[in-house]
């Protein structure tokens, strides 16, 4: 009884998959919002997509000094492809996304936890963001017109029972939707969902980097 109750506690409840490229700076801001959690019990898979600014150099003091946080390189083959390499590496019960250029409020992971217990037969959660920058990005039926991300489902705020997710092949490798394609696919299944408004997820659109900031410039 003692060794199964010490290797339930050495199972992360999170995953967090962190997909980056060429964002170091930002990247140590979202792992910096990520260890300050509250919540505890979570694993970080970082995924470095082939980046070229020294990223690992960069974030190497993280991974020496905690043991949660895990760092995969692979060639650069766009976000999707680095998330499923992630969730491929993954050991928690739900799994979760971090983009490199955005961040957690302190509370994200334990009020998300509370909903996930309150409801046991929840396997998707989504929703609940805290908007900096432009509230607009490209539509993904039409990348030169604008929708509000009201509109949107924001693949961050994403938590999806692991073995789900594994079971649906995780993301397509598409230009730009790739969220919004798998919430479509969920949504279209018996999938147990649920979306909250506790506004815990930073979603940034301040950098003139960003993928639908790109977008809207092209």
């Amino acid at each position: 009884m003692k060794s199964k109750l010490l290797n339930s506690e050495l199972t992360p409840y999170f995953s967090v998959i962190i997909p980056t490229y060429n964002r170091k700076e930002t990247l140590v801001r979202a792992i910096d919002s990520l260890i300050s959690q509250t919540e505890k019990n979570w694993e970080a898979i970082i995924v470095d997509d082939g980046s070229d600014d020294n990223t690992f150099s960069h974030i190497s003091s993280y991974l020496e000094k905690d043991k949660r946080i895990k760092y995969i390189r692979q060639d650069n083959a766009g976000a999707a492809l680095a998330k499923n390499k992630g969730i491929k590496s993954a050991l928690g019960t739900f799994i979760t996304f971090l983009d490199s250029d955005d961040e957690y409020c302190r509370s994200h992971l334990e009020s998300r936890r509370n909903i996930l217990r309150e409801n046991p037969l929840l396997q998707f959660l989504y929703g609940g963001i805290k908007i900096i920058g432009s509230p607009f990005v490209p539509d993904r039926f039409d990348n030169q017109q604008k929708i509000h991300l009201d509109d949107c489902v924001i693949g961050g705020t994403f938590f999806i029972e692991r073995n789900l997710l594994i079971s649906c092949k995780g993301f397509k490798n598409i230009l730009i939707g790739e969220d919004a394609e798998l919430f479509d696919r969920l949504s279209n299944s018996s999938v147990v969902k649920l979306k909250t408004e506790e506004p815990t997820y930073v979603y940034r659109k301040d950098q003139s980097d960003s993928v639908t900031n790109s977008f809207m410039k092209s």
